[in-house]
């Protein structure tokens, strides 16, 4: 994904109904699947922005986004996103 133009922001609704607005820091294919590093909008300098790895899924011909479970398949692509966003960096 890139950044020429600016981040992208998508909005995801948890199961309780709680909608909640992600910035979106890059995205990967890794083993024919799509992930996403993200992190919350509009957090404030002094407030510490967490990112998570979320992985698309297609359910019932809709994307949706879920936590990695398995603790291999998160290693891998953490590692994986990190290489990608330090060959940004340098570039």
């Amino acid at each position: 994904m890139s950044n020429e133009y600016g981040s992208d922001y998508i909005t995801i609704v948890d199961e309780d109904g709680t909608e909640f607005e992600l910035e979106v820091l890059t995205t990967i294919e890794y083993n024919g699947s799509e992930y996403l590093a993200v992190t919350l909008a509009g957090l404030d300098e002094d407030q510490d922005a967490q990112v998570d790895l979320l992985k698309s899924v297609d359910e019932d011909g809709e994307s949706i986004l879920c936590a990695i479970e398995d603790e291999a398949e998160y290693e891998a692509v953490y590692s994986l996103m990190m290489d990608t966003l330090y060959e940004e960096e340098e570039e």
